[in-house]
């Protein structure tokens, strides 16, 4: 009798890319073997592609690249149709962030992000943007990809399934909101195990401007604790009686 040779295991997770996001899009990466931008998918407006938030002593305040893009795009065609945005971000930052313990720490990186290059496409500066944070920053070193690699299928459920098997995944993590549109018995019948990320849990760090708030740039995290960062998305898990600094 042959013996059934088995898959090698790979976690495998699949999300459009966002502008600077929060630090659950980080958990997600970390969870993961290799993370593939879907960025051959629709764009949609007034969503997390291009824009997100930061604080600010009047609250939470939306930082928004402007772009071209419209229904009609694909997120990697969508463009920025000129550059000045990019020293009004890094003035906002400045401004609301400039007094935070860490934020020296961060200038070097982001004044090259926004004084020392001009961008064009949006997915070019998310991809940039997450995948040097992951590694700089975050010390993750899942492998990223891109999701017009793998010359998928066009059908939202069909397409993630296509990519995944493709990219030879035994488990794939997804985000709660995909709920919408994975049907999990069709994912079952792949062989590919489906898993729904918790974001439940995540420990408050010391962050300017009360009431502490999760949802915002993971440029708010490491610009508070810095090297901390990563105890703040998944290290308290693996320890949670024990605290930085403590």
């Amino acid at each position: 009798m042959t013996q059934q040779l088995l898959r090698p295991s790979r976690k495998v997770a699949i999300i459009q890319s966002n502008y600077i996001p929060w630090k659950g899009y980080f958990d997600i990466i970390h969870d993961v073997d290799l993370f593939i931008f879907l960025d051959d998918v629709q764009y949609t407006q007034r969503d997390w592609r291009n824009r997100n938030k930061i604080k600010t002593p009047n609250g939470l305040e939306w930082l928004t690249a402007p772009t071209n893009g419209t229904r009609q795009h694909r997120i990697h065609e969508v463009e920025f149709p000129d550059t000045k945005w990019q020293l009004k971000h890094w003035q906002t930052l400045r401004h609301n962030y400039g007094k935070a313990r860490y934020f020296e720490r961060y200038r070097t990186f982001l004044e090259d992000v926004y004084l020392g290059r001009e961008w064009r496409y949006l997915s070019e500066l998310n991809q940039y943007l997450i995948e040097q944070i992951s590694r700089q920053f975050l010390g993750i070193s899942t492998v990223f990809a891109d999701s017009r690699q793998y010359q998928a299928v066009e059908a939202k459920q069909e397409l993630i399934i296509d990519i995944a098997t493709k990219a030879g995944a035994t488990l794939y993590i997804s985000g709660p909101s995909a709920r919408d549109y994975i049907d999990e018995v069709r994912f079952a019948q792949t062989g590919i195990e489906l898993i729904w990320k918790d974001y439940s849990g995540y420990p408050v760090y010391p962050q300017f401007y009360p009431p502490f708030e999760h949802s915002v740039t993971i440029l708010d995290l490491l610009f508070h604790v810095g090297p901390e960062a990563a105890y703040y998305i998944w290290g308290w898990r693996s320890n949670i009686s024990s605290i930085p600094g403590k």
